[in-house]
């Protein structure tokens, strides 16, 4: 069974979500707005990705940040208190399952690992 993060009201996820249920995926979804998220998932998708991967830069959140704010995504730890903190900033969606990992809607990639 994959997991799908992020969060729900993003268009995004809505074609994630959308594409999946085209394809009859079956999936649960974490809202990390909601529900939040923890630092060990934040370091294995880190891990996984590469923190760079993770932190999406190019949303309202990050844009919001002062200097000082910005400079704590530089270090994996800091960055991940961050993420803790402003959940928006995680890329979306993060898609979880048995040998399954994508950050990011990717119809290709999507089709070709599910």
């Amino acid at each position: 069974m994959l997991t799908i993060y992020g969060i729900k009201n993003c268009n995004t996820m809505q074609k994630t979500f959308d594409w999946l249920n085209e394809k009859g995926v079956q999936y649960v979804f974490h809202d990390y707005k909601k529900l939040g998220i923890d630092a060990k998932s934040l370091q294995r998708w880190f891990d996984k990705a590469g923190k760079e991967a993770v932190i999406n830069r190019q949303g309202l959140t990050w844009k919001k940040l002062d200097d000082a704010q910005k400079k704590q995504a530089e270090n994996s730890a800091s960055a991940i208190e961050l993420l803790l903190k402003n959940t928006s900033m995680i890329k979306r969606p993060v898609i979880e399952g048995n040998n399954v990992f994508l950050l990011g809607f990717d119809p290709d990639k999507m089709k070709a690992l599910l």
